[in-house]
């Protein structure tokens, strides 16, 4: 937003030049792959197999932030990253009840 300034207009082309900005780009990139990576991985398992392996997600920005960044997080955040990872690995211990019919591709 830096690079672009505030945007307060009803123009559309003010708009335009913004989602053209490289970094929307990336972004906008970025989510189309995850979106397709999820529908993608919701059509092989289960939903209630599928969701809690997708909460990592929430825990890789907490430890990519203290390794690579080095930023301090709070003890009682990295108690939810081990309580998200825990969930995690319980599920990973249960086996996907997800049938395929023989012959049908996965």
């Amino acid at each position: 937003m830096k690079q672009t300034g505030e945007l307060v207009s009803v123009a559309p082309l003010d708009y335009l030049r913004v989602l053209l900005n490289p970094w929307v780009a990336v972004g906008v990139g970025l989510l189309f792959g995850w979106l397709i990576s999820q529908l993608s991985l919701l059509s092989w398992a289960d939903l209630t197999w599928v969701l809690p392996i997708t909460a990592l997600g929430y825990a890789l920005p907490a430890v990519l932030g203290a390794v690579l960044l080095h930023e301090r997080v709070h003890p009682v955040r990295w108690a939810g990253v081990t309580l998200i990872v825990c969930g995690v690995a319980v599920v990973i211990r249960t086996i996907p009840r997800t049938h395929h019919p023989q012959g049908e591709l996965r």
